[in-house]
């Protein structure tokens, strides 16, 4: 078993704010446990739509100026979380922001005009090699990325998750590009996940309190999007309930993305740590450890 100061945990996200929304709780567990946590993330988010009225100058097709306040707002929100280990995939500016489009089908889509140094056109290889390296310097026995499907769909998402899987495998391999550094097999790769149990529970109670506009459409007896994985495919929920302040200002921090009154802190206020204290994820390479009593490990590390 391998103490927590020598346990490290690599998270890979698309953007800035993915990493604060979906593992924001367990990143701040984890670092004020004295684990290791990585982040890397592939994009500056330069496409990214933008509520604050006045910085409405900087959206893409104006001055195109976005991604260093992402920059900014990411690093902030590491302080919220407590991380001090965030680097970019091959550096700041190495891949753009792909941008996306929703499909009638109600997930996302790549844009009818991408970007030429967009991720979603990086060859496949030279982005993992990127990561081997990290991989290989950092030596986490544990990876956190997204599904095949990114999700919901987006273009960075998916690459991402390729990205992620091809470089875990590489790493691996001893005679792989021994320039990258001594290989390392990873132990666990996890997927993020939603509960879909916990998701209609929390839209009921929105629903309950009168609250019929966040999240307009979702009927908590209806389908879900895509991001909803049922109850049975989940394999770990780590409670951080205890760190569900830092995460909520990790979010605040992404003030470009998200705010205040939109529908994640809408269902916060309503649901609270019930919601968005306790993370899923699905055990993909590995073998699960101890199970709680749901069934589920409670900790990204068990086993270890």
């Amino acid at each position: 078993m391998t103490s927590p100061s020598d346990q490290r945990l690599l998270l890979v996200h698309a953007h800035p704010d993915d990493e604060s929304i979906g593992n924001g709780a367990t990143m701040a567990r984890y670092a004020a446990e004295g684990r290791g946590v990585t982040l890397v993330t592939c994009t500056a988010g330069e496409q990214g739509e933008i509520l604050v009225p006045d910085l409405e100058h900087l959206a893409a097709e104006r001055d195109d100026a976005l991604g260093p306040v992402r920059r900014e707002e990411l690093a902030a929100a590491m302080r919220e979380l407590g991380v001090t280990d965030h680097r970019f995939l091959g550096g700041f500016g190495a891949y753009r922001d792909s941008g996306m489009k929703w499909h009638a089908d109600g997930h996302a889509v790549a844009a009818d005009v991408v970007h030429e140094n967009a991720f979603w056109r990086a060859d496949l290889t030279e982005a993992a090699n990127h990561l081997v390296t990290v991989i290989r310097e950092v030596r986490p026995q544990v990876l956190v990325t997204y599904d095949e499907f990114g999700g919901y769909g987006h273009p960075d998402h998916i690459q991402a998750h390729r990205v992620s899987m091809y470089a875990a495998q590489l790493a691996a391999v001893d005679s792989y590009r021994r320039d990258l550094g001594p290989a390392h097999e990873i132990a666990k790769i996890y997927w993020t996940a939603m509960s879909e149990r916990k998701l209609r529970e929390g839209l009921r109670m929105l629903r309950d309190s009168g609250d019929t506009t966040t999240f307009e459409g979702m009927d908590p007896d209806g389908p879900l999007p895509f991001s909803a994985s049922p109850d049975e495919d989940l394999s770990a929920a780590v409670d951080a309930v205890d760190h569900l302040d830092a995460k909520m200002a990790a979010m605040k921090a992404h003030a470009t993305q998200i705010t205040t009154d939109g529908p994640f802190f809408a269902l916060s206020n309503n649901v609270g740590a019930a919601a968005f204290g306790t993370e899923y994820y699905r055990l993909v390479k590995g073998a699960a450890g101890p199970l709680g009593p749901e069934g589920w490990e409670t900790d990204l590390f068990a086993g270890l």
